[in-house]
């Protein structure tokens, strides 16, 4: 299976999931009376529409270059985790300020606690499957929506996973504000996921440079090449766009090599940061060998 098929279907995957779920959830949240199952509810309805745009930037960032949009279509991606992490931040917003009503009117009454109990723990299981392959199909592609969607999920499990116990613990103690106060711990760890989406996504819009060891990787490369008359100082600039790193390279040569001798270096530098690197597109510039260090 090409790359941009594993992406869309787990897409679908995710999207399929967080139907199922958003259903399941309502209808137990109905039953039961739980306000801490609707918020779980509103929060799968989030990661729905997030796997949805999800689907989208996946399949419009793998379109080839055109006219318009000649580095490609990356950006979709990292536009997508935006609105992803946006849209986490919101539905937090929103549980915060219904559970802090329900706590203040002293409406808490849960009416089947086993009924949210099982759900909540189906939907823990449901929710570690699909995200472990998110996960694991967002590092082999370098897919930020993906990653995004997976982070939603991941979120979901701890949240339904506190629902779950905290069902069990009104049914031992009759403690019915706890349904309340579940729901205001949900909408917190929402909103800490929301936000990590929203940095990552918009550090990549605005061409925030690749991490320190990512940094130090290139140069560890570039410095292989010394006995070939490759100085190790060189100036880097890194971006990222949607599932591809963008590096831009000048490196210092001695005065003597000839056009084709640092064209082949250029391409062994090229494929060695590829391979250390993933999906990478390098720029190289070779300047004469000089006295300045940086």
């Amino acid at each position: 299976m090409d790359e941009f098929s594993l992406k869309k279907n787990t897409a679908k995957l995710s999207l399929f999931s967080n139907i199922m779920l958003i259903l399941v959830k309502l209808a137990a949240g109905i039953v039961s009376n739980s306000f801490g199952i609707i918020s779980e509810a509103i929060h799968s309805g989030t990661d729905c529409f997030a796997s949805f745009i999800a689907y989208f930037a996946v399949k419009k960032s793998s379109e080839s270059p055109d006219k318009k949009h000649q580095f490609g279509h990356g950006k979709y991606e990292d536009f997508s985790g935006l609105i992803e992490g946006t849209l986490i931040i919101l539905a937090a917003m929103y549980i915060l300020v219904e559970a802090g009503r329900k706590m203040i009117t002293g409406n808490h009454i849960v009416a089947n606690p086993d009924i949210a109990t099982v759900v909540m723990f189906f939907s823990v299981v449901v929710n570690i499957i699909v995200s472990t392959i998110l996960f694991k199909v967002a590092k082999k592609t370098g897919s930020i929506a993906l990653y995004a969607d997976g982070e939603h999920l991941r979120t979901d499990i701890y949240t339904s996973l506190g629902v779950a116990l905290g069902m069990l613990a009104i049914k031992m103690t009759g403690m019915y504000i706890l349904d309340s106060m579940i729901a205001f711990v949900v909408a917190i760890i929402i909103f800490h996921a929301g936000m990590k989406i929203c940095r990552k996504a918009l550090g990549n819009l605005l061409d925030e440079g690749l991490p320190e060891k990512d940094i130090c990787l290139i140069r560890r490369i570039v410095k292989s090449f010394k006995r070939e008359g490759i100085q190790e100082a060189c100036i880097i600039k890194t971006r990222t766009s949607g599932p591809c790193k963008n590096i831009e390279l000048t490196i210092y040569a001695k005065p003597t090599m000839t056009v084709q001798e640092s064209h082949r270096i250029c391409n062994e530098i090229e494929n060695k940061i590829k391979k250390g690197l993933g999906r990478a597109e390098t720029l190289i510039h070779i300047e004469p060998e000089c006295n300045v260090r940086i």
